[in-house]
């Protein structure tokens, strides 16, 4: 905890150096999160390369809006929901669909924020797990990743993507439906 707290103090002064124009400050807080936004983009866009586009354009982004960052939320937070953003703009604009295969998208290295638990469960995630996830639609597959894989509330789920705490909780819903209706049909079909 003790870490933790360290490490929330030092990440506090790289933001405020950051939002004073400190460009090696933000390249200090961008070393630290890079990782975390290039999963989220990964597993939100399922195409590495345009992922790659996604965290980019993200820290750009970031960079441009520190000025304005009032630190009510977490950095690490606040990355995300630009993240989530931009890799909504950049599918939006995206017309062809390309497929990552599955075993890539198995093997996308786990966040080290995450609890130990969680942590290995995600590393381990099955194939058919990951194909599924695929399946759902955007708005629901985003949801699913927020909540169960990086643990967010369903607050802070409405409030980065815009929509009520209802509709977070409704998507979640439909979202795991559908994951276990799909999951059921890769059972039927192994046995």
């Amino acid at each position: 905890m003790e870490r933790e707290r360290v490490e929330h103090i030092e990440s506090s002064d790289l933001v405020s150096r950051a939002k004073a124009g400190d460009r090696v400050a933000f390249g200090e807080l961008v070393a630290i999160h890079q990782h975390e936004v290039y999963t989220l983009a990964v597993r939100l866009v399922r195409d590495r390369d345009l992922a790659k586009d996604v965290s980019q354009d993200a820290f750009v982004r970031a960079w441009r809006a520190m000025p304005k960052f009032r630190e009510e939320a977490k950095f690490s937070t606040w990355m995300h929901r630009i993240t989530v953003n931009t890799a909504w703009t950049h599918r939006a604009k995206q017309r062809r669909v390309r497929l990552d295969s599955i075993e890539s998208m198995v093997s996308e290295p786990v966040s080290s924020t995450l609890d130990p638990v969680r942590a290995g469960e995600a590393a381990s995630a099955s194939p058919q797990i990951e194909a599924a996830l695929m399946q759902l639609t955007e708005s629901i597959r985003a949801v699913v990743v927020l909540k169960d894989v990086y643990g967010w509330s369903h607050s802070e789920i409405a409030e980065h993507l815009d929509v009520s705490v209802t509709a977070a909780k409704v998507r979640l819903h439909r979202g795991r439906k559908e994951l276990r209706h799909l999951l059921e049909g890769y059972q039927d079909g192994a046995t």
